[in-house]
């Protein structure tokens, strides 16, 4: 059994996603024994072919499995095709838009081995220039949409502790970001996954609500580190916007049941309402709000299968 099973997506981002591997093949210590296996989640034509030459000329020095997908599944969906073919003892699900500097997978693994009720961990991420970028966060609940984070965090730092924060020792949170979340893989399999009825966003909030359930909870251990080009392979829109509150709102439900999703869906409703008004761009985003933000309007249900015979 290897140690590591290592999943990696690629959507049309095929040079981040060949930097990345670098820098994990450069930094990974070679007493780890690790799988390597790359999703490619409905990519051009072009974007598969780079990135398959490329694993294709490596592949005689480390063992990386390039898996086609003919349809984008998202981030959850993604990261299962990989799941269904990994057998470490431990699943590293990183970002193709990260750069290890450093042997962060060693650093994670001897603090798992360490620390029992942690079901997943995350190193500390840093901006290309070297800012801190927020690794921890607060579930997604009523009381953070309605009062944000910084509240939370001055109300109740034991339970929200601070994000935007450089740790020094290990960090007990809600959840980590899904940039790069390392989990162990028996708990990761007790509870089923990743949703895939998520197509992207809040996968972090309802895998980590599950995992609490099981007494499994999230950390940050804040001397792994690593760069995250942050939202470099998705680009911002309404379109994408309109997504996050589709996910935000199934969360919400899934997690607290209909009575706040209710009162969230009836702010969201009111606050969009008014800014179509002034940014009629948001138009698209507040009709989704007034359907009740159903999963069949997720970008989900709007790709396309393309040919795999390349």
């Amino acid at each position: 059994m290897p140690d590591i099973s290592i999943i990696i997506i690629n959507y049309n981002s095929e040079e981040y996603t060949i930097n990345c591997i670098k820098s994990l093949l450069l930094h990974t210590s070679p007493k780890l024994t690790c799988e390597y296996f790359i999703v490619d989640n409905g990519s051009k034509k072009e974007s598969y072919l780079t990135l398959k030459n490329y694993i294709d000329s490596i592949t005689a020095t480390a063992p990386i499995e390039l898996i086609r997908s003919n349809i984008n599944t998202g981030f959850g969906g993604g990261n299962m095709i990989g799941v269904q073919k990994a057998t470490g003892k431990y699943l590293a699900f990183i970002n193709n838009d990260t750069i290890l500097e450093s042997d962060c997978l060693s650093v994670l693994k001897d603090f798992m081995n360490q620390k029992e009720d942690a079901g997943v961990c995350a190193p500390q991420s840093f901006t290309k220039d070297k800012k801190i970028l927020p690794t921890i966060d607060h579930f997604a609940s009523l009381k953070r949409e309605f009062f944000g984070r910084k509240f939370l965090e001055m109300l109740n730092p034991k339970k929200y502790p601070k994000r935007k924060k450089l740790y020094t020792n290990p960090q007990k949170a809600q959840f980590v970001a899904g940039s790069f979340m390392f989990f162990r893989a028996d708990n990761f399999n007790d509870i089923g996954g990743f949703d895939t009825n998520i197509f992207l966003y809040y996968e972090e909030t309802d895998i980590c609500k599950r995992l609490a359930k099981i007494n499994k909870f999230a950390f940050l251990v804040p001397h792994a580190t690593f760069i995250h080009y942050h939202g470099a392979s998705t680009e911002r829109s309404v379109t994408i916007k309109t997504e996050l509150k589709i996910s935000l709102m199934y969360v919400i439900k899934k997690h607290y049941g209909i009575i706040p999703f209710y009162i969230l869906l009836t702010y969201l409703q009111i606050r969009y309402f008014f800014s179509s008004i002034v940014k009629p761009k948001y138009w698209p985003l507040f009709y989704t709000l007034f359907l009740q933000a159903p999963l069949t309007k997720s970008l989900k249900h709007k790709q396309q299968i393309i040919s795999i015979d390349i």
